[in-house]
């Protein structure tokens, strides 16, 4: 998409006379943009200046370094006005260097009139006039506009749906038509979104607007690739996540739902396809664990089984067996079934007031039985289980018990998680 925008603006500030043989072009840019105009200058002899906020992958940062483009990384979380804003620093790069311009693909007119002149007519020519839906995201809101303005000449009843990361601004702002001034917030979706309204973005044009998550973006990037063998990046998931919601909602069978996925995967592989991050940044979908796997990583590879005692032990010889053990707290098993249960705690504070305690049975001196919950349950369906007064779960599958999970237990996989 942005491929589209690369050689019109070039050739835009050429016409003008702005850019003049041997000239610097600069741009702030998410990398995609930055990477259409590196080849359009790359093929006109132009050098090239790039600022791109830190939250870029390293993968567009060195693409366009191989086009042997300058790239300035600046802070991601600064105001729009910021002197250290990516789009405020290029301008000052441009003031302070000579013969260079400035792309301002977020204000120039050749941005929306390049997809006015080609993505809007490839879509029409391409569905035969059948298109009832284009959906898109924003980032300077060239596609959106140019696209809509030429669908819209065609059939002025054609949807434009926009689809906007949460945390950006633009969704809230059309909603509103303008009245408020919304804040933007940090979101981890490249190349679309904005914490300012782009002068290229006609918000006339677009019928409805969806916002979407990063989990919710990302999930569905790495679903289309595993799924269906699309290998696409953050913003694609975002789209086609509202296209899907555009498609399930229409009750037409004449419909016809189109968008476009605008990037590749290979640009996100440090991020989005790095488990490593996505659980970093807690946008990966936890494991599904049941009690049965936290019982065989607390066994470690030792036998099944659980260390129990006896209702006619006595409670010297269950206190000795939590230290050999080192555990705090033990079933009290007869036959297979949990009648009970003693802590060391319990015993300790009793036997110190009662010396004569240790040689009395355990089932003098134990409480209530554990509860008895099924292996294939998951761990959250315990939290409430283990109260201060009850300190852990017996585990069973196929009615025999399979192991005990404690507070402790419950809390390392919590951590862990």
């Amino acid at each position: 998409m942005k491929d589209r925008i690369g050689l019109p603006i070039i050739e835009a500030a050429e016409r003008s006379g702005e850019l003049k043989p041997g000239g610097t072009i600069v741009e702030g840019t998410s990398g995609n943009t930055g990477v259409g105009l590196a080849l359009a200058a790359a093929l006109k002899g132009y050098k090239c200046i790039f600022t791109m906020p830190d939250k870029m992958s390293q993968e567009k940062v060195r693409l366009l370094k191989a086009f042997g483009a300058e790239v300035i990384i600046t802070p991601t979380a600064v105001p729009p006005d910021h002197p250290d804003n990516y789009v405020v620093m290029a301008k000052r790069i441009v003031s302070e260097t000579p013969n260079a311009v400035f792309a301002n693909q977020f204000y120039n007119q050749a941005n929306p009139d390049a997809h006015f002149a080609t993505t809007g007519p490839e879509l029409w020519e391409q569905t035969e006039g059948r298109i009832t839906h284009f959906v898109a995201g924003a980032g300077t809101g060239g596609t959106l506009t140019g696209v809509a303005r030429y669908l819209k000449s065609k059939n002025p009843k054609i949807q434009i749906v926009g689809a906007d990361p949460t945390g950006s601004i633009l969704a809230e702002y059309w909603r509103s038509r303008g009245a408020s001034k919304p804040e933007g917030t940090p979101y981890k979706v490249e190349g679309i979104g904005q914490d300012k309204v782009p002068g290229t973005l006609d918000m006339s044009m677009i019928d409805e607007f969806q916002t979407v998550s990063d989990r919710d973006a990302f999930t569905l990037a790495r679903r289309l690739t595993r799924e269906e063998g699309l290998f696409v990046g953050g913003s694609s998931g975002l789209i086609a996540h509202v296209a899907l919601n555009v498609a399930r909602r229409v009750n037409d069978p004449n419909a016809l739902v189109v968008t476009i996925l605008c990037d590749t995967g290979e640009r996100y592989l440090s991020k989005l396809y790095n488990d490593e991050w996505m659980r970093e940044n807690q946008l990966l979908e936890p494991e599904r664990v049941s009690l049965a796997q936290i019982v065989a990583e607390k066994q470690n590879g030792a036998p099944a089984g659980i260390i129990s005692v006896a209702p006619t032990a006595t409670v010297r010889q269950a206190m000795r067996h939590m230290s050999l053990h080192n555990v705090s707290q033990l079933p009290v098993m007869d036959a297979g079934n949990c009648v009970g249960s003693v802590s060391e705690n319990a015993l300790s504070a009793r036997a110190l007031e009662d010396v004569k305690l240790l040689d009395k049975p355990v089932s003098d001196a134990m409480d209530s039985p554990f509860p008895a919950v099924d292996a294939a349950q998951s761990p959250e369906s315990i939290v409430k289980l283990l109260s201060k007064s009850n300190p852990a779960v017996l585990v069973r599958q196929d009615g025999n018990v399979l192991g005990i999970v404690t507070r402790g237990d419950m809390l390392h996989h919590l951590m862990a998680r």
